[in-house]
């Protein structure tokens, strides 16, 4: 709803990694607000760079899907990564992002995914 994301927006302004994941999804998803995939990737970047797992998955969907960013699987790779690491109780949900990724990258791509989540990390 618009008034959710008005105060996700608030919280999120005042740095809360939480409330700038739900806006990137509200942005992602066009609830409360219209559907932006440039505008979900910001808020996506502002939580994942806090080290918020869902975040850093979200964000990871985007680059494995082009939305709101250039396609780079290695991009997303790395990130599912990160988010598996940062939080164990959604890695079923990361974990099988990652692996249908994997199945399309050749092994040189992966290792520069692994290299990529070493310099992120």
């Amino acid at each position: 709803s618009k008034e959710a994301a008005r105060l996700y927006r608030l919280a999120a302004d005042q740095g809360d990694a939480d409330a700038q994941s739900n806006l990137g999804w509200m942005y992602e998803a066009g609830q409360g607000v219209a559907q932006d995939y440039k505008e979900a990737v910001k808020w996506y970047r502002l939580a994942a760079d806090h080290g918020n797992a869902n975040a850093q998955n979200n964000l990871g969907v985007m680059y494995d899907n082009g939305r709101g960013v250039t396609l780079s699987r290695i991009v997303a790779y790395a990130l599912y990564n990160l988010s598996a690491a940062g939080d164990p109780s959604s890695n079923k949900r990361v974990t099988a992002n990652r692996t249908k990724l994997a199945e399309s990258m050749s092994t040189k791509e992966i290792e520069g995914a692994q290299d990529l989540t070493r310099e992120l990390s």
